[in-house]
């Protein structure tokens, strides 16, 4: 099939796209970005937008620098960018291990980091990386800017905070200390699939106990977020085999897993046990 009729529209700075978006937003307008979500839902006519706002010509939305103390990840950054390490340090190192996960190569050639953000599927590794280390996300209008934190921007299964006429001009991500050790692990049933449950932890050791711990689970629920149960079980704790068993289990029973015909809740919340253990485990070694 092909997509229905609409209206192209190509803006070429920031300004210009808000505008274009507050004019047609409420005409159904959508942003064009890396169009890996967008479009197959375009071409089946699951969506059938009357504008697309392209925004791949402003050349100020593909900035990737780091800016007091935060990596900034511009609207058209593809997942690409993260196959090399994008900031000194664990972070690139954690964007560089992440990345690899996400679908195929194609794919991660031309989507891009704050697509996935908006498009707030459970299953996305971005949102699980946003989640876990506590990302603002900067938003766009007529109206003005606005920072969004993390917590309060995954509202539900592809629902966000964005407002009608918003853009997503960027995502910041802290910079994790130089001693920050994390793990990532998902499952999906082949290589490239949607995950179906996923955690990213991440501590630092003082006397050889955990500090700052962060234990972050998507896929599994409807939106991606930090586990604060799993996170007690960890906190001044050895890293060993016993804390790790605790903090899975915390985790496990924190949850309220996604029930579908394929997959079931008790299987979901099992995987979370599995998933969380054993990104503690990389992180530890």
């Amino acid at each position: 099939m092909k997509p229905a009729p609409f209206q192209y529209h190509a803006p070429r700075t920031i300004e210009e796209a808000v505008a274009t978006l507050a004019r047609v937003a409420p005409d159904d307008g959508r942003v064009l970005a890396g169009g890996q979500s967008l479009v197959p839902t375009m071409a089946f006519r699951l969506a059938r937008p009357r504008h697309l706002v392209d925004i791949n010509g402003v050349a100020a939305l593909s900035r990737l620098v780091v800016e007091n103390g935060k990596l900034c990840i511009g609207a058209t950054v593809r997942h690409a960018a993260f196959e090399r390490p994008v900031a000194k340090g664990p972070l690139g190192e954690l964007l560089r291990e992440v990345v690899r996960h996400i679908a195929h190569k194609p794919i991660r050639a031309r989507g891009t980091f704050c697509g996935s953000i908006a498009h707030a599927d459970p299953a996305s590794e971005w949102c699980l990386v946003a989640a876990a280390l506590g990302a603002e996300m900067v938003a766009r209008s007529a109206r003005g800017e606005r920072v969004i934190p993390a917590k309060d921007f995954f509202s539900g299964i592809m629902t966000t905070a964005l407002q009608e006429g918003e853009l997503l001009t960027e995502v910041r991500l802290p910079l994790l200390s130089a001693d920050t050790r994390f793990g990532f692990c998902e499952f999906n049933r082949r290589a490239g699939d949607f995950a179906i449950a996923m955690a990213l932890v991440t501590f630092r050791l003082k006397n050889s106990a955990i500090i700052e711990p962060r234990v972050a689970i998507s896929g599994a629920e409807a939106t991606p977020r930090r586990i604060a149960q799993a996170e007690t079980a960890l906190d001044s704790h050895a890293p060993d085999a016993k804390t790790f068993a605790a903090a899975a289990d915390a985790a496990a029973k924190a949850i309220d897993p996604l029930d579908d015909e394929n997959t079931s809740a008790d299987y979901r919340r099992g995987l979370v046990r599995t998933v969380v253990l054993r990104a503690l485990e990389r992180a530890a070694t």
